[in-house]
């Protein structure tokens, strides 16, 4: 809870001692990227088991740069679920490409593949699974089904930092993996990005993409048209800190929502979105379903908490206006406007207290109850 009463829905884990990594890196004199952020890319390889991998200034540009070097660009169409933040889709456009919506099953609002089959065209040329909320889509099944269509897999894990399908860390099933490190991520930089990738050929073309055209840098001869998609030493160094204190963040994520699930046990009306099957949960907020989310999320403003909804299905997005189809409606994709329409997303990060929880739990009871009284 901060001081002046609310319980906010974003506090980084940040302290002294990422404060004491920058100043280091800020005393050095070297500042852009440099010796840490080459740290920083082999220690988040070890940790998330990737063969290759690049750093991007942010979740966005990281799933730009996975899909230019996949080779998508104009003319091409990539499956993208209808229930992700707006950068899944914008990415898609950057290259040149069309995203098409597919629409999410309604147990954890992950993509839904026999939904992705209908939307697939001979321009599909890659699917775009999103670990959402904390938890796994079904990568046996993703990867199936791209095997299948002879189309390939970026996957956002933007979410996804600690979480697995089975015993195999997300970002490393597709040819391309994309992780953010945004200020309300599991670890954070501020802003930063991560791509991970399977071959070396694609490992090459990042490299290129993201560094101006050329593998290293200090020279002026560009053997490729490429991109300034660099971080700085600062934000690695922040980074390496942050990864270190992974294990504690994880854990403590986990301890808040076993206390929200307990907490808002038996309380009428209220579903708790969990891990999916075969997957574990490390909890981006404590996600609930409630029958009238709007009323609900006033509530609990009122009450000084702060709820955010589910994501804005894409579809309906005002900035992706050209690419609905003028003879489709929302039933085309009820999973994604439910979730919108019931979702509720709850603080859930280190700075929260147990007495935090009890505290919204029994707004949500009281709220419920009166609803159900009226």
């Amino acid at each position: 809870m901060s001081g002046d009463g609310w319980i906010r829905q974003v506090s980084p884990y940040i302290g002294q001692e990422e404060a004491d990594a920058v100043r280091r890196v800020v005393e050095s004199g070297w500042i852009t990227e440099g010796p840490e952020s080459a740290a920083f890319v082999e220690e988040l390889k070890e940790y998330v088991g990737a063969r290759y991998a690049v750093l991007a200034p942010n979740g966005t540009l990281a799933l730009a740069l996975g899909l230019l070097a996949l080779g998508i660009g104009s003319g091409d169409e990539v499956l993208v679920p209808d229930t992700t933040f707006v950068g899944s889709a914008s990415a898609v456009l950057l290259t040149g490409a069309r995203p098409v919506f597919v629409d999410v099953e309604p147990t954890t609002f992950q993509i839904d593949l026999a939904d992705a089959e209908r939307r697939t065209t001979s321009a599909t040329r890659a699917v775009m699974p999103v670990h959402l909320y904390g938890t796994a889509c079904d990568m046996a099944a993703v990867s199936a089904f791209a095997d299948r269509k002879g189309i390939q897999v970026i996957e956002d894990a933007a979410q996804g930092m600690g979480v697995r399908f089975g015993d195999q860390h997300v970002g490393t099933f597709g040819d391309v993996g994309c992780f953010s490190f945004f200020a309300d991520k599991t670890i954070t930089t501020g802003e930063g990005g991560f791509v991970t990738c399977r071959d070396e050929k694609t490992y090459e073309r990042l490299r290129l993409l993201r560094n101006q055209g050329r593998m290293n840098s200090g020279t002026f001869i560009h053997p490729s048209v490429g991109f300034n998609l660099r971080i700085t030493d600062m934000q690695a160094a922040l980074g390496r800190v942050q990864l270190r204190k992974l294990s504690t963040i994880v854990e403590r994520k986990q301890e808040l929502h076993a206390a929200y699930r307990k907490a808002l046990s038996g309380i009428h009306g209220v579903r708790i979105l969990g891990a999916a099957e075969g997957a574990n949960l490390v909890p981006f907020r404590c996600v609930i379903l409630v029958d009238d989310a709007a009323a609900l999320m006033k509530h609990l403003t009122s009450c000084q908490i702060e709820p955010r909804s589910f994501f804005y299905p894409l579809h309906l997005q005002p900035a992706f206006a050209s690419l609905r189809d003028p003879d489709g409606s929302d039933r085309d994709f009820a999973n994604a406007v439910a979730g919108y329409e019931r979702g509720i997303c709850l603080p859930i990060h280190n700075s929260l207290t147990f007495d935090d929880v009890s505290r919204i739990a029994g707004v949500i009871r009281d709220h419920q109850e009166l609803s159900q009284g009226a």
